[in-house]
């Protein structure tokens, strides 16, 4: 039985959403549009505008109204940081950007920060050898200094949870918050099972608020399972691996290119 892959972040995002308990975790999104656009902005300030298929967070772009350097809106793309003095202006522009790519307007989360990098939170979620759903691996990404997006493979630094939260919640707390993320990413593995019931592995990426709600970003059916390694225990990647093994993802004394 073949490993499914699902690429479409609006697909996986209305099945997730039939979910009252799931919904509530979900940032608003539409369709990219004027319309979309320009209603999700003057609702939320902060808006991402983001491929509705894609990974390791390209095209991703980041976009606020703002009062300075005067009003208007600021956007960016990568380390470059543009800005548009009218929406007709910055639709054009984000319109030119992505050419003929479907694209989503997500509400934006501001994340919390480590040393002023901004971070978000990936948790693999594996069948396990009782091809049962298990949470096998919680991991922070660290956003490089200059970029919107958290990603390794766009610079980010993966970095152990207890690390990036030692200073927005005590250890009790942050005991508490990693069962929530447990149950929210198993909950998110049912749900989009019963659609692809051939799913093997996901990697939920989750943003965190500064009143500590987690915020599911997008679910990757195709994760990396190699982040893992940057933890410091690493009886976390190697119960990843082992996973991965069993299901197919990877050959047991496979090397990574």
């Amino acid at each position: 039985m073949s490993i499914q892959r699902v690429t479409s972040k609006w697909a996986k995002s209305k099945i997730m959403l039939r979910s009252d308990y799931l919904r509530q975790y979900m940032p608003p999104a539409k369709l990219f549009t004027r319309e979309s656009l320009h209603s999700m902005l003057s609702e939320y300030g902060m808006v991402y505008v983001k491929p509705v298929s894609g990974t390791k967070g390209n095209g991703v772009i980041r976009v606020e109204r703002t009062n300075t350097p005067a009003l208007g809106y600021r956007y960016q793309l990568g380390k470059k940081v543009m800005f548009s003095p009218t929406f007709g202006h910055l639709y054009l522009r984000l319109v030119r950007q992505k050419k003929n790519r479907k694209y989503l307007v997500q509400k934006g989360i501001h994340l919390l920060k480590h040393q002023r990098r901004r971070f978000d939170i990936r948790v693999m979620v594996q069948k396990n050898l009782r091809n049962d759903w298990e949470v096998t691996g919680i991991i922070g990404r660290l956003a490089h200094p200059g970029k919107i997006v958290t990603n390794y493979h766009s610079g980010g630094t993966p970095m152990a949870l207890e690390r990036l939260m030692a200073e927005h919640a005590s250890p009790s707390e942050l005991e508490a918050f990693n069962n929530r993320l447990r149950k929210l990413s198993i909950t998110v593995a049912n749900n989009l099972q019963e659609a692809y019931p051939n799913l093997k592995e996901l990697g939920v990426d989750i943003a965190i608020d500064a009143k500590l709600h987690p915020w599911i970003l997008e679910v990757n059916t195709c994760p990396d399972l190699y982040i893992f390694r940057k933890l410091p225990d690493q009886s976390v990647f190697q119960k990843v691996y082992r996973y991965a093994v069993a299901y197919g993802r990877v050959k047991k004394r496979s090397r990574r290119p």
